[in-house]
């Protein structure tokens, strides 16, 4: 029954979606040729205000628990689980100060409306999962960016999203590049949870009433670890326990 319900109110939520960011891509892209990349972000975190109130159609809530000041006067680099793109537009909205940068797949460069457009000019980076040169190439150029900007980037290391919630293992190399290269970040540990419920039927039609919890923890300083491998397990480890399946 509850799946027959989600069918109507998907369409609503599908149209709402899509209208939402059809809205702010003709915004993002004034926003950033005439007024520059400052007010590209600002209007990057409202959209995310508008998706997260689309999510609301479904019954979907958020609860972000952040006990920690994370100070924005360095290199910050967030490590989370993924299960489904309902976990980015909270990390965006609940981090806006921040100005989270993701790294994505090449294939959402183009075609979606303003998600496209951010990603290729709001300071992320695109790789190509099946060329590992420019993939490569493209992530020390981003790493480096983030260190010299102080700035803030946000990797998904399972590579592909939890269908069940259950953690994949961690890829390891976009993690080792970007410790290498950004020496003087603070790394972030978030655990994701139920996120995967959204889309639990598939693509359509989407779940309803899944309660997302974001659970930030301890911030970690790269410096204090020289064996990144330890680091990386670490911190595996840290958001693996804070998933509940």
């Amino acid at each position: 029954m509850k799946k027959l319900i989600a069918y109507p109110i998907s369409i609503i939520f599908n149209l709402c979606f899509l209208l939402t960011l059809v809205i702010f891509h003709p915004i993002f892209w004034i926003s950033d040729r005439l007024f520059g990349k400052k007010a590209l972000q600002k209007s990057v975190n409202i959209l995310q205000f508008f998706l997260l109130r689309c999510y609301n159609i479904l019954g979907t809530r958020f609860t972000f628990n952040n006990p920690y000041q994370i100070d924005n006067n360095q290199p910050i680099i967030i490590v989370a689980n993924h299960q489904s793109i309902a976990d980015i537009p909270p990390i965006m909205w609940y981090m806006s100060k921040l100005s989270p940068k993701f790294i994505s797949k090449i294939e959402l460069g183009k075609g979606i409306p303003s998600v496209s457009y951010n990603l290729r000019h709001g300071g992320g980076v695109l790789i190509d999962r099946k060329n590992p040169r420019q993939s490569i190439k493209a992530l020390l150029d981003f790493s480096r960016r983030i260190e010299r900007t102080k700035g803030t980037a946000v990797i998904f290391p399972e590579g592909t999203r939890s269908k069940d919630g259950v953690p994949k293992a961690f890829q390891k190399r976009g993690l080792l590049i970007l410790f290498k290269e950004i020496p003087t970040a603070i790394v972030v540990p978030i655990s994701i949870n139920n996120s995967w419920k959204t889309v639990r039927y598939g693509k359509f039609p989407m779940g309803l009433g899944a309660h997302i919890t974001f659970n930030v923890h301890k911030p970690i300083k790269n410096a204090t670890f020289t064996d990144k491998e330890t680091l990386i397990k670490n911190i595996e480890t840290t958001i693996k326990n804070g998933v509940h399946t």
